[in-house]
């Protein structure tokens, strides 16, 4: 076997696939060959090269049209990655009820409704299929500020876990542990150049990811090239977090 990331005939739904991360994974895949839907909440512009579904991933109904409407066109759905995702930042002690409901149906709910239908699709393929889940070092560490989220990934974790056992051998399930990033958004969110720079200096490789680096590690488990991974949870954070006692010593030498 060639150890090239060919997904040539390939058909790929990238949820929330048209900003950011998302943005990044769609643009892998279609450098690798593979036809890609793309889906949100809301009409937009689609990436060069794509197709796009508006699907609310929460909504059942909604979910189940979207996969149909791509299994239409396309005759099957080889590669799911459950991209969408995200939560404003919200103490959890002022927090109301529906905001923690949303954040749990978004990242986790959601997540969930899509590959229930996507593995409705690929257990009739002969050749089965593969779905990426895109989590976040939230589901490893503590997450002040988006207690919730960090709860959802935690959870979109296990419960990939649990479907590699439940839909193996024909579909393969994986997630990604995807730490800092940089977005059109990084610069807002962390205070300017300066922020970001600061918040670098304390990542291992000395940078926040680029969202295609996240997009080929999707890329390479959807491939053949992960034909026995399954299970697996992949981390995606340029080597982690320091442990905080390492700055505080620095900090009084």
């Amino acid at each position: 076997m060639s150890l090239t990331l060919d997904l040539a005939g390939r058909v790929v739904l990238v949820t929330g696939g048209t900003r950011g991360i998302g943005l990044g994974i769609t643009e892998v895949f279609l450098a690798a060959g593979a036809t890609v839907i793309t889906c949100s909440r809301t009409p937009v512009e689609p990436p060069p090269g794509t197709t796009h579904h508006v699907c609310d991933v929460r909504d059942a109904e909604s979910v189940r049209g979207l996969v149909d409407a791509v299994v239409a066109a396309h005759g099957r759905l080889d590669v799911l990655v459950n991209n969408a995702g995200g939560a404003p930042y919200a103490l959890a002690a002022v927090a109301s009820a529906r905001f923690h409901e949303k954040v749990v149906g978004l990242n986790l709910l959601g997540p969930l409704l899509v590959a229930q239908a996507a593995n409705a699709v690929m257990q009739r393929q002969e050749s089965g299929g593969s779905i990426v889940n895109i989590s976040s070092i939230s589901a490893t560490r503590p997450s002040p500020g988006t207690a919730a989220y960090g709860a959802a990934k935690a959870g979109l974790d296990a419960l990939t876990t649990s479907l590699a056992i439940e839909w193996a051998p024909r579909v393969r399930m994986n997630a990604v542990d995807v730490g800092l990033c940089r977005t059109d958004d990084t610069d807002d969110h962390y205070g300017g150049d300066d922020g970001v720079a600061a918040i670098e200096r304390t990542i291992p490789l000395g940078r926040m990811a680029r969202p295609e680096e996240v997009g080929h590690v999707a890329a390479f488990l959807a491939s053949d090239l992960a034909s026995y991974v399954s299970g697996a949870r992949i981390a995606c954070h340029g080597g982690g977090e320091p442990p905080a006692f390492l700055t505080a010593v620095k900090e009084t030498r």
